[in-house]
């Protein structure tokens, strides 16, 4: 009897780890999702594209410049969130009122756009892009499983990123100014305050919240031109569960199915790449406006 469940611990490990760090992944970029959709109402497709931006930046920067993962992790945001913030103020900001479905369909094909450029010029195959050997000192050696340690950081720092944009959002004055511009525009433009710069500058923060996921990812995954296409689908799946705009539904739904997803690949495999699917159809059902959205 406890040999069995020393076994099935031993199996079902590895499997809720990796699931936790996709869960990382899956929170930072509903997070950035549900920034610019709660706050701007625009649907960002090419959010994955930015993610695998992120990824390719970093690389550019070690391969060309000879800037290490640590400066990456600062610029390639910065860098993708520039060109996020050219985006918005030469395409995204004419689309504003209309309805949804044109800015769905401009970053689509953004999306199909970038994909295309960056396969054109590094080729489908991965770029390998190896992280920092002082992440060895996180490695974790236990009797059922070994967890490397960029692992360990990897959730660490999603877990930093989402409670401090959360916060920002949610208790202080410059999250305020965003919410209520994001209700009552005129209102907030009355004050002073520069509606269109806030909302440019929350395209390129959501923008660079998932340069930055592009940037962690980079060393777990091979860095390559589908790698964001691999992710947006079942991102969008996690927004639409925690509540379109919701931040914390956001993080919150995002490491949970992470970790869902991890355990029903050892409990029952053939539902694994489509239980957040089935999940996404139950709230939909029961919850149309999300666990978290307001109705």
């Amino acid at each position: 009897m406890i040999e069995n469940l020393l076994f099935e611990l031993e199996m079902a490990a590895p499997q809720v780890i990796l699931g936790l760090v996709n869960g990382a992944f899956y929170a930072l970029l509903s997070l950035g999702l549900a920034i610019i959709f709660g706050m701007l109402n625009v649907i960002n497709f090419a959010h994955g594209a930015q993610f695998m931006m992120g990824a390719f930046v970093a690389w550019m920067l070690l391969a060309w410049a000879g800037i290490p993962y640590w400066g990456a992790l600062v610029l390639a945001p910065l860098i993708v969130g520039a060109f996020g913030v050219v985006i918005e103020r030469t395409m995204i900001a004419r689309l504003y009122k209309l309805d949804h479905l044109y800015g769905l369909l401009l970053t689509f094909g953004l999306a199909l756009i970038i994909e295309g450029v960056f396969r054109n010029q590094f080729g489908s195959s991965g770029l390998p892009y190896a992280p920092p050997a002082a992440f060895n000192a996180l490695n974790i050696d236990l009797p059922i499983m070994f967890l490397p340690g960029y692992r360990v950081w990897v959730v660490i720092a999603s877990l930093i990123v989402c409670l401090a944009t959360w916060l920002v959002i949610e208790r202080t004055k410059i999250g305020a100014y965003l919410r209520a511009a994001t209700e009552r525009p005129e209102l907030v433009q009355a004050f002073g305050i520069n509606v269109p710069r806030m909302m440019t500058l929350t395209y390129g923060a959501g923008v660079a919240l998932a340069a930055f996921a592009g940037v962690l990812a980079a060393p777990i995954y091979s860095v390559n031109p589908a790698m964001g296409a691999n992710f947006i689908i079942t991102v969008f799946a996690v927004v639409v569960i925690g509540g379109m705009g919701s931040i914390m539904g956001s993080v919150v739904t995002g490491f949970g199915l992470g970790l869902i997803e991890g355990m029903a690949r050892v409990f029952y495999p053939e539902a694994s790449a489509t239980v957040v699917f089935v999940i996404m159809a139950i709230v939909l059902l029961t919850r149309p406006a999300g666990l978290f959205g307001r109705g």
